[in-house]
């Protein structure tokens, strides 16, 4: 394969500048003269010149491309895009943008300032920030002029920021009555921290299961302290009759370590998750759950960034209601 015809090599054959032949490729012809663009284009398809991708994005006013950052936290364990509820919402933007006629380009990072060095780096439309904290977003809004959308931010008053969330409170609470109607009156709550949306989905919880007695399991991050921290806690498990896990992933596992140890699920323990992914359906058995959209909200997301580019008045945020998903982890309770 012969080397790559580069622009400066189409300008020197020519005795134009660099310059003219990139504003030829990018279409911007209103200051040169006809001849020498049909000069410079019919020595470009001769030499079949490939152009980069990225250079015709950032030279034009609207690159179209919309930038994804998702907060690569420890508890991925350093897979953040094979995590279900991740990958979901991936798979969903990447076709909502698409028909929107946008590119997606991701990004996982650890600290919010990579996400600002990630923005100046390209001519980004806007954005779309999953797994960062309250005053992560804060210091981008004061930071970006770009416009972005949040992913289950949690924001106790109205910031100017687009947050897209679901109904966490209403799940939790839709699970703990459903636990409470099939006679559960103990519960484990397994959760990696007390706060944000984990803390809104175990409260809702409490108040669907009423009068029902809850022992809350804050779990480690990572997989072989939470298979240790269940052992530990053998006994307060052993209490329970019934779990909600904060996510599916969670709940699967759990689930895993219960049967491992000889408890049947749900005979013995009934098993509980949160946001109805892929491997609801494929771990056994088939995981009761609560379903949100991934699609719908893809489609959120990209409508609110539209709302911002036109300043169709203040950010706002959208609330996307969930139901709950009966499976086979969950039967009633024997007295």
């Amino acid at each position: 394969m012969g080397q790559r015809v580069r622009i400066a090599d189409i300008a020197e054959e020519l005795g134009v500048s660099t310059a003219t032949v990139s504003n030829v490729i990018h279409g911007k012809t209103k200051k040169i003269s006809d001849e020498t663009v049909r000069r410079v284009q019919a020595l470009l398809e001769e030499r079949q010149y490939i152009p980069s991708m990225a250079g015709i994005l950032l030279a034009r006013n609207d690159s179209r491309i919309i930038g994804v950052v998702v907060n690569n936290h420890e508890k991925y364990e350093g897979k953040v895009l094979e995590d279900a509820f991740v990958s979901a919402s991936m798979n969903a933007l990447l076709f909502a943008l698409e028909e929107a006629g946008y590119f997606m380009m991701i990004k996982a990072a650890r600290d919010w300032s990579e996400v600002e060095r990630f923005a100046s780096m390209w001519n980004m439309d806007g954005m779309v920030l999953l797994g960062f904290c309250d005053s992560d977003y804060e210091k981008l809004r004061a930071k970006m002029r770009i416009p972005f959308v949040v992913y289950d931010g949690f924001f106790e008053t109205d910031r100017g920021i687009c947050n897209l969330t679901i109904d966490n409170f209403d799940g939790g609470r839709q699970v703990g009555e459903y636990l409470r109607r099939m006679g559960h009156r103990r519960a484990l709550l397994l959760s990696d921290n007390d706060i944000c949306v984990d803390a809104a989905r175990m409260a809702g919880f409490r108040e669907g299961f009423s009068e029902g007695k809850t022992d809350f399991l804050e779990v480690p991050m990572n997989r072989e302290g939470r298979r240790a921290f269940y052992r530990e806690n053998w006994e307060r498990i052993r209490a329970c009759t019934a779990a909600f896990a904060v996510s599916d992933v969670y709940a699967a596992e759990f689930m895993h370590f219960l049967m491992e140890r000889g408890i049947a699920v749900p005979g013995e323990m009934s098993v509980v998750g949160f946001d109805d992914n892929a491997l609801c359906e494929t771990c056994f058995p088939r995981l009761t759950t609560v379903g949100q959209d991934a699609g719908e909200r893809a489609l959120m997301a990209v409508r609110a960034l539209k709302r911002l580019w036109d300043g169709d008045g203040e950010p706002v945020g959208e609330v996307l209601p969930v139901k709950l998903i009966v499976r086979d982890s969950v039967q009633k309770a024997f007295s």
